[in-house]
């Protein structure tokens, strides 16, 4: 062996540190001195303010803590997907609203994505009118304020006529100024049954695909994955709702009077905020979904066309898998802006957290309590969808060999 080669085994080792000097020149010492500085400089500023609003607070003899979360609220709310009256606690207030803010965001992510992912393709559809009319929603839904678009659409809601001059587009459902009116399933515990069974067969399905992908791997025969799916994710939850006795009362509204009666209701404010917050957000998407599948190397398409696979084919299991490591963390920005941005719906009265938060502060004059507890609901409902998001892109992220 030459006398120049190095010894794997001294490949690793580092030059020798220095041993800290208690000198104003040594740099590793006016770092930490300069780093207890800043941490001191912050928690007194805390200190002061901390002190500061509790004296303030104690001259003004306004009351503190969170006892008030037990008494009696006596809050009129619309709508709720809990049980409610106005002779509950202002806990329970509190939580309708957290409910309510969370309904938003969860079916406005959803209907943001599909509809932001089916514009981001229509803008790079080869047909001229389909390509120009989604770059012109675009443009136009993002330059537009937000607070404006859901102002626009509450004011085309209120517009609508009455019940008895109601749109009846399909039979059963009306729209007029007071909502929209839907029909609905009595709910029995068959269909909680039916439901988890559904959860179940998406999940054997799920697991079923991943090992007919391992066998096509060893043998390079592809298998039908659809047929298995169907009997367990549909098959399965409607043999469990049959051996509960098969249920089924539809409550179809109907016009009674000067209103309509049975069926679910869909409020105007609901209704505007989910509409302005899905289109507005989807205008976003549109353009991160659009810049993913152009991140794509051209040649992932041309090598796709050359072994005879279909357009729709080749940007549903070619493009967009790969284009989703870089869809995937701007989007989480997106989601993160829609649950932000339903705080507008007080201007539209819509009662969200931040509604009927105000409105208990305004009553009990606990102005840091409510606006603490506003900013707890938005930074925990913000970390949760963060969370999600990262731990779904490390999934789908590239692994380095």
């Amino acid at each position: 062996m030459s006398s120049s080669t190095a010894d794997p085994r001294l490949a690793s080792v580092g030059p020798p540190r220095k041993p800290i000097r208690l000198s104003w020149a040594d740099e590793r010492v006016r770092g930490i001195v300069y780093q207890v500085v800043v941490v001191g400089v912050i928690g007194a500023i805390i200190w002061w303010l901390w002190s500061n609003t509790v004296h303030n607070l104690e001259v003004r003899r306004i009351a503190t803590g969170f006892g008030f979360l037990t008494r009696e609220a006596g809050l009129p709310i619309g709508e709720s997907l809990v049980e409610y009256e106005p002779t509950d606690t202002y806990l329970r207030a509190l939580t309708v609203g957290v409910l309510n803010t969370l309904k938003v965001a969860v079916i406005g992510v959803i209907l943001a994505t599909v509809l932001g992912t089916l514009v981001g393709i229509a803008r790079l559809s080869n047909n001229w009118l389909l390509s120009k009319i989604a770059g012109v929603y675009v443009e136009v839904i993002r330059d537009l304020p937000l607070l404006l678009q859901l102002l626009f659409w509450y004011t085309i809601m209120q517009g609508l006529l009455g019940p008895r001059q109601a749109i009846n587009p399909v039979e059963g459902v009306f729209l007029s100024n007071r909502g929209m009116k839907l029909p609905f399933i009595e709910w029995t515990h068959a269909h909680w049954w039916a439901v988890l069974a559904s959860v179940v067969g998406i999940g054997l399905t799920i697991f079923y695909a991943r090992a007919m992908r391992a066998r096509q791997y060893q043998d390079g025969q592809p298998r039908k994955v659809w047929p298995a799916g169907l009997a367990l994710i549909i098959g399965l939850p409607l043999a469990v709702w049959a051996a509960f006795g098969a249920p089924f009362t539809p409550d179809i509204p109907a016009l009674r009077g000067f209103n309509f009666r049975g069926g679910i209701t869909v409020s105007p404010e609901f209704f505007a905020l989910l509409i302005g917050l899905v289109t507005y957000t989807a205008g976003f998407i549109a353009e991160i979904v659009r810049a993913g599948i152009l991140a794509v190397n051209q040649g992932q398409w041309e090598a796709a066309e050359a072994l005879g696979l279909r357009r729709g084919e080749i940007l549903r299991k070619i493009v967009l898998p790969q284009a989703l490591r870089v869809i995937v963390p701007p989007m989480t920005s997106q989601y993160l802006n829609l649950t932000k941005n339903s705080s507008l719906a007080v201007a539209i009265g819509y009662q969200d957290i931040v509604s009927i938060a105000n409105t208990t502060l305004n009553q009990t004059g606990q102005a840091i309590e409510g606006i603490a507890i506003i900013m707890l609901v938005y930074l925990t409902i913000s970390l949760s969808i963060s969370l999600f998001m990262n731990w779904y892109n490390s999934r789908i992220a590239l692994v380095e060999r």
